[in-house]
């Protein structure tokens, strides 16, 4: 191994730039090469979901240029870039034809979009936002269109929902759930935060998916299994993201829902690291804000020597649905316990308690949403 080697980051979003930013401030001299398939501009993915509220096109969601970058963090930045292999028994990042020694290898490359395979003529009018590229070829197209059709009803079909319709956009959402953000929110918040949106004139198909999506004019026709026929300029497809992991395993990482890592983030390879999105950290894909920066200060801290596990602590997510303020903090899948439920119109407070009364969990709509800090004390952390 080529003990001069740089650290390697691949993926320039918010995992890997909180990183960098992080091990600045423990190490100013180490080289760092950062690797990104993009044009390595700094932006918030979160803020992919607020643009049309805010009026901002995808350039002004931009925080920083790589140059800027560059300059900043003290950093090389590869862009444009395809990672093809790691080689971890000669320490080298395999990018095509070339090789990248490296002396550290962080793997921060995200998640893919799950994309459905669906019938029809019409699949180059389904998009889906996963970064920054994504969001100025979906703005691009949607250029001089009017109507959205929103294929999933998740935290992010929500959220894309609230602020189209923010924008001026007509929108409606088909998932094949009874009720919006299924896994994430209990029935009486979902229902409130489907309320505000239904109030703010988003249109729902749920309990049923798309069969066929076909070619018409300068749109589509979608059919639903229902038998419900909607037209629309655009899809935007919200079905859910995986965990990159495909050429982590090739590499011969240990992986199962993501790549698997340890509190302190590291890999079954020696010298290398991951988080964000492709991380599964002590059994958990947690593809949230909060985690995400945690991780990134904690491993900072070990790439500059210091060994450092990850705490979690009490970490409420936040949903950007503006019609409809909403906090939850989710239970542990395995707690034991049920839902006690205040609700008063789209005000919902809701609290998972265990039978000794204790709150594992809650979710909070409307007025009550300003309580998260408060309930966020009472909740056990997720990792101490």
């Amino acid at each position: 191994m080529n003990t001069q080697a740089p650290i390697v980051i691949v993926g320039t979003g918010l995992s890997g730039y909180t990183l960098a930013r992080e091990f600045r401030k423990q190490d100013k001299e180490t080289p760092i090469v950062m690797v990104t398939a993009d044009d390595g501009a700094s932006y918030s993915k979160p803020m992919l979901s607020t643009g049309f509220t805010k009026g901002k096109d995808p350039d002004e969601l931009v925080q920083a240029d790589v140059d800027k970058m560059e300059d900043q963090l003290g950093l090389t930045v590869k862009t444009y870039t395809t990672v093809t292999g790691v080689d971890v028994d000669a320490h080298e990042l395999v990018l095509g034809d070339e090789r990248l020694a490296y002396s550290k290898l962080v793997l921060a490359w995200g998640a893919d979009v799950v994309r459905l395979s669906i019938a029809g003529d019409g699949q180059e009018h389904v998009f889906s936002i996963n970064d920054l590229m994504d969001y100025r070829a979906f703005c691009k197209a949607l250029s001089g269109g009017q109507k959205v059709a929103i294929m999933g009803a998740g935290l992010i079909g929500c959220e894309f929902a609230n602020d189209l319709r923010n924008g001026g956009y007509d929108v409606d959402v088909i998932a094949p759930d009874e009720m919006v953000m299924p896994g994430l929110l209990p029935e009486a918040a979902a229902k409130a935060v489907q309320k505000g949106l239904t109030d703010l004139g988003v249109r729902f198909h749920l309990g049923t998916v798309v069969e066929h999506i076909a070619s018409k004019g300068n749109g589509v026709r979608l059919t639903l299994k229902n038998g419900d026929e909607l037209e629309a300029d655009l899809v935007l497809s919200a079905v859910g993201l995986r965990p990159r992991k495909e050429l982590a395993a090739e590499a011969g990482l240990k992986t199962e829902r993501g790549i698997v890592v340890n509190r302190a983030l590291e890999s079954s390879a020696p010298d290398v690291y991951c988080l964000g999105d492709c991380a599964e950290v002590d059994g958990m894909v947690l593809p949230y804000v909060m985690p995400l920066m945690a991780c990134a200060r904690a491993l900072a801290k070990t790439l500059a020597g210091e060994r450092t596990e990850v705490a979690y602590g009490t970490m409420p997510v936040m949903v950007k649905t503006p019609c409809c303020p909403t906090a939850v903090c989710p239970p542990p899948g395995s707690a034991k316990g049920e839902w006690a439920i205040e609700a008063d119109g789209q005000n919902v407070r809701a609290l998972f308690k265990a039978t000794d009364g204790e709150i594992l969990g809650f979710a909070v709509t409307g007025d009550y949403a300003v309580e998260k800090q408060a309930l966020s004390k009472e909740v056990p952390p997720i990792h101490e």
